[in-house]
């Protein structure tokens, strides 16, 4: 009853900062957007898009393969092995990101001019490389937190965060803006540096001081294999992240290339892209932000069950669990289309935006129940699958997007956007049905 309360108290603590953060991140995007306009919105993002895959290099799977083993280790109440994961985990998160930072900084001028259309200057993705190492070490410490239950922690690192990121971007963009749209940019990643430096400080503090309570507990299992078990967990996952980001990338850098190429200029195709990417689609995912809190909170329960081979507990909670993202996500997909012109007047004081919102909002319902049917499949040791999953799904859409959008234009591109999430959403239901009704039954 009392891990029960706690998962519940996690639950609601995560729904209602996440909604905070959301928000804030919509009010950010949108000053941003009336700031400095659509286009350098649109290059703001594909330099996100650069930044999320060093991200993804730098991490290298690791949060989960935390959370993952210390859930483990706390089910055998085999506390003391908690101190020796995350010291492992940290060296490792330390190397790759050191290694990334590396590999950008070198490369910045190819970045520059083959990803960016030499729109921003290289200091930008220097600032990206300092960034790496904090946000690498950031997400292993994250992943101990959701490993014991006590993810309120990161969710108050988060918190400051982003805070700090709006207030200093704020700023720095009053400052830099009128030197000329390209600092604009360099102002946004050096704001959001600056917040990463803040929030690292905080959840290492925090992390000191949490772990102690784990300084006199007794390892019961002896040589736990715990390298191998973080290794065998992260490096599929680094391996097939890197693919799936690397793909994602790529999607995001050529669909701006691509409406050009359907006679669209290159100004204006920044422009729809950062109108659809940086406006549309976050009014989109803000819902989501409910569904993933709770379903962070899901890995570590289904990877307890799992563990145990408590199969009928399984199949019980994930048939109430679909009943319920089903039937929510069909009444906020209902919610997004009816008030699609209202919330693009309201928060962007644009309509060409709700006309956006509007013509997305179906996807709501398919994105929101992937989301639960992904982090149960990660819950249940099938992380490798949903990546590969992401893979086949990222492939065809970057195909679609090459070949396809450069003849039907921005109708092609909505297009790739459906079939990209339609297209996830019934593989990984698929897979969801087959390990949990019929594989683990036997």
């Amino acid at each position: 009853m009392k891990r029960f309360k706690f998962f519940i108290f996690n639950t609601v603590f995560l729904i209602v900062t996440s909604l905070i953060f959301r928000g804030i991140d919509i009010y950010f995007t949108a000053y941003v957007s009336r700031k400095i306009g659509a286009e350098l919105l649109g290059v703001y993002q594909l330099v996100m898009s650069v930044y999320l895959f060093g991200i993804t290099l730098a991490t290298s799977g690791i949060n989960l393969a935390v959370t993952r083993v210390i859930s483990e280790e706390l089910a055998i109440d085999n506390n003391g092995g908690i101190k020796k994961v995350m010291k492992r985990c940290i060296y490792i998160t330390l190397i790759t990101s050191i290694v990334t930072s590396s590999i950008f900084w070198i490369n910045s001028d190819f970045i520059i001019s083959n990803c960016l259309h030499n729109k921003v200057d290289k200091s930008v993705i220097h600032l990206v490389c300092l960034a790496l190492p904090l946000i690498a070490m950031s997400s292993a410490i994250s992943g101990y937190f959701a490993g014991v239950r006590r993810v309120y922690k990161n969710a108050i690192g988060q918190f400051i965060e982003h805070v700090a990121k709006v207030l200093v971007t704020a700023f720095l963009i009053s400052l830099i803006l009128p030197k000329g749209l390209t600092y604009a940019c360099f102002s946004l990643i050096l704001g959001d540096l600056i917040s990463e430096i803040i929030s690292f400080v905080y959840i290492y503090i925090i992390y000191i001081l949490d772990k102690k309570r784990y300084n006199q507990s007794v390892e019961l299992v002896k040589d736990n294999n715990y390298t191998y078990r973080i290794v065998r967990i992260s490096v599929p996952i680094a391996i097939t992240s890197y693919i799936r980001s690397g793909l994602t990338t790529l999607k995001q850098l050529i669909i701006p290339s691509s409406l050009e190429k359907s006679g669209i200029n290159c100004a204006e195709s920044l422009a729809k892209y950062g109108v659809i990417n940086g406006m549309a689609l976050p009014i989109i995912m803000f819902p989501d932000i409910l569904v993933k809190s709770f379903a962070n909170l899901l890995i570590p329960e289904f990877a307890r069950y799992n563990t145990k081979k408590d199969y009928d507990r399984t199949k019980q909670i994930t048939s109430i669990l679909l009943f319920i993202i089903g039937l929510t996500s069909v009444s906020l997909t209902a919610i997004l289309f009816i008030f699609s012109d209202t919330l693009g007047k309201l928060i962007y004081k644009d309509s060409n935006v709700g006309y956006y919102i509007k013509i997305l909002s179906p996807l709501a319902t398919f994105i929101y129940v992937d989301t639960i049917v992904d982090s149960i499949l990660r819950g249940l040791d099938a992380q490798v699958g949903v990546m590969v999953i992401n893979i086949l799904d990222l492939v065809i859409s970057v195909s679609f997007i090459y070949f396809c959008v450069p003849k039907l234009g921005l109708i092609g591109y909505i297009i790739s956007i459906y079939m990209s999430e339609i297209l996830n959403f019934t593989i990984s239901l698929m897979q969801l049905i087959k390990i949990v009704y019929f594989k683990k039954t036997k």
